[in-house]
């Protein structure tokens, strides 16, 4: 039991040193992470960066589908009927009533 404690605790102390060793090299480079930076001041000064085509306001629809879902939707559905129940009295043989 000891044994795996041991191995635990190393497997553990091994993963925190390797996350630490970046945050202890400080290099005078730059790196991938760091962008283009003049390509983002371009298009903060852009004056329209929206798709021409999002200024089109008429939506194709149908619109008589969606007259029906609306009144649907308002209306509720009607009850399920009600189920045949047979019921034997004495002999005289069965009555089905609803």
């Amino acid at each position: 039991m000891s044994r795996n404690k041991l191995l635990l605790a190393l497997l553990g102390t091994s993963l925190l040193a390797g996350c630490a060793a970046d945050y202890l090299n400080n290099y005078d480079t730059m790196t991938l992470a760091s962008g283009d930076s003049q390509k983002a001041n371009q298009l903060l000064q852009t004056v329209d960066p929206y798709n021409p085509a999002s200024n089109n306001t008429k939506i194709e629809g149908n619109g008589a589908r969606s007259v029906a879902v609306v009144q649907r939707s308002r209306t509720p559905p009607p009850p399920p009927p009600a189920p045949n129940i047979t019921v034997n009295v004495g002999n005289s043989g069965s009555v089905t009533t609803q």
